[in-house]
C-alpha cells in the first residue's frame, strides 16, 4: 500500500508501515483480483468515537471499474458510528460528500529547506514521555490515537521525536527529504527551534502538513520562506473534531 502511495506522489516515510499497522491492524484492507490486490485503503479505529480514512487507492489499470468505492463501502463498516475524519484532494470534495462526509477545512503541505540549528535544550522522546505526548497531541488536533501515537513516538532509525521545554515534533526520513508531524508548540520560539533542530537529522529539507485554523504556524512557514506544494480538504462524516493548537501540524495525512 505504502509503495502504491509512493507511485501517486505521497512520499511516504521510510518507517512508517509497523506504526501504521499498530494502530489498528484490522484497519487495513485490499481488494484483489486473481489474489492480487488492485485496490487499497485504511479505515483505523483510533479511540471508541473516532477513525481515520486513508491510504485510498487503486492501480491505474484498474479504475474505472467500481473496485474502489465497492472496497470503500466494504471498509467505512469497519469504523462503525465513529466519526470518521479524512484528508483528501480538493477535486475530490464531491465524491466524499456524496458518501456523508462534510468539509471542515484545508491542510496546506509546505515544503523547503530550513536553516539548521542544534539546541541544547531539545531531547529525544523516551518511552517515559510518550503517554504525555499523547495527551498533549489530543488537546492539538482534538482526538485521542493512542495506539498509532504510541508506536509513532517510538524511535526508529528513520523516525525521532524531538521535545523541546515548550514543545515536540517528530521527524522522519521519507522517499524525498523528510516529514514534520506531528508538531505541538506553545508558541512561535518553540516552534522555530524545534523545527530548526529537527532539519540537522535528516537534512534540511523540511515537509509540513499545517490545518488552515493554525495561521501562526502558517506564517511561521512563510517566514522561513518555506513553500505551499499541496493542499487537502478536511473532512467528517458525523461530526467533527476541532483541536486548540495554533502552533499544531499534522501527523501525517493518511492516519490524521
Amino acid at each position: 500500500m505504502l509503495d502504491w502511495a509512493a507511485a501517486e506522489g505521497w512520499n511516504p516515510g521510510l518507517d512508517d508501515a509497523a506504526a501504521f499497522y499498530a494502530a489498528d491492524p484490522n484497519g487495513f484492507v485490499v481488494a484483489c483480483e486473481n489474489d492480487e490486490p488492485v485496490a487499497a485503503i485504511s479505515v483505523v479505529n483510533h479511540n471508541e468515537s473516532y477513525a481515520f480514512l486513508g491510504l485510498y487507492i487503486a492501480r491505474p489499470s484498474h479504475r474505472g471499474k467500481g473496485i474502489g468505492y465497492a472496497l470503500w463501502q466494504h471498509a467505512v463498516e469497519h469504523a462503525g458510528n465513529r466519526t470518521i475524519g479524512l484528508d483528501g484532494v480538493p477535486e475530490q470534495q464531491g465524491n466524499y460528500a456524496a458518501s456523508g462526509f462534510r468539509h471542515a477545512g484545508s491542510t496546506m503541505r509546505f515544503s523547503g529547506r530550513v536553516e539548521r540549528e542544534v539546541s541544547k535544550d531539545i531531547r529525544v522522546a523516551d518511552q517515559d514521555s510518550i503517554a504525555a505526548l499523547i495527551d498533549r497531541e489530543a488537546e492539538a488536533s482534538g482526538a485521542q490515537k493512542p495506539d498509532y501515537l504510541n508506536a509513532w513516538f517510538g524511535e526508529t532509525v528513520n523516525r525521532k521525536t524531538l521535545i523541546d521545554r515548550g514543545g515536540f515534533l517528530t521527524i522522519r526520513k521519507c522517499r524525498e527529504g523528510a516529514k514534520i508531524g506531528p508538531l505541538v508548540a506553545a508558541d512561535a520560539r518553540s516552534a522555530l527551534r524545534l523545527i530548526r533542530h529537527a532539519a540537522t537529522v535528516f537534512g534540511d529539507t523540511v515537509i509540513i502538513d499545517i490545518p488552515d485554523r493554525c495561521r501562526a504556524l502558517t506564517q511561521l512557514c512563510q517566514e522561513l520562506q518555506l513553500m505551499p506544494v499541496f493542499e487537502t480538504a478536511r473532512m467528517y462524516r458525523s461530526g467533527r473534531r476541532a483541536g486548540t493548537g495554533e502552533f499544531y501540524a499534522v501527523a501525517t495525512l493518511e492516519l490524521g
